[in-house]
This record gives structure tokens, sequence and C-alpha cells, in this order.
């Protein structure tokens, strides 16, 4: 059983994780041969861009896992809990590191809301 300090540690870990992969620029090589971004001009002139998943199977599949931020937030949390039960001395120090960069994420949103009020 983990104590609620550490569940907290893996909650902001998992949801930082799970951003990352999902999200963040730093991860796009990664996601590339999962996805397509295809932008196209609207009638009113906006542009929007869709995320299309590439592929068929296994490779559908990955795309359609890491295009789904609740799907991806699952198997972070797995990883990272399971890891740091089985071995807490490699999983600790990279719960923290991402424990500590959710949390700024956190504060960095809430600043960002602040800010625009």
């Amino acid at each position: 059983m983990i104590s609620p300090f550490e569940f907290i540690l893996l909650l902001l870990a998992s949801f930082r994780l799970a951003h990352l992969v999902v999200f963040d620029q730093i991860m796009a090589p990664l996601r590339n041969p999962f996805h397509q971004i295809t932008t196209e001009t609207l009638s009113d002139g906006t542009v929007a861009s869709y995320l299309e998943v590439k592929g068929s199977g296994v490779r559908k599949f990955i795309g359609e896992l890491i295009a789904c931020y609740w799907c991806t937030g699952i198997w972070t949390a797995a990883f990272l809990y399971f890891g740091f039960i089985i071995y807490p001395t490699v999983f600790l120090p990279i719960v923290i590191i991402f424990a500590i960069a959710g949390c700024g994420s956190v504060i960095e949103a809430v600043v960002q809301k602040v800010i625009q009020l």
C-alpha cells in the first residue's frame, strides 16, 4: 500500500508524463510515425488543424493510444506505479522529477489564468 504522499507524487508524475507523451513538442518525433496533422482553411477564413491516426493494426492502435490523453494517462499511471512498487530505487527519482514538473505545470496554468483576468 502506498501512502497519501506517494499517491500525490504518482498522481502529479502521471499527469506530467501523459501530457509529455500526448501534447509536448519535444515528443513530436515519437508521435510522427503514428500521427498526421491535416490543416484546412474554413469558409470563414479560419484555419483548423486535425489529427489523423496513420496506418492500421498495431500502428493504428499505438496512434490511437497516444492521441488520447485519458488512454495514455492510464498506461503512464500503471507504468509509474508498478515501477515505483517493483523498483523503488530506480523509479522514486523519476516519479519525483515528473511530480515536480507536474506541479510546475499546474502552477503555470493558474498563473496564466490569473494574468488573463
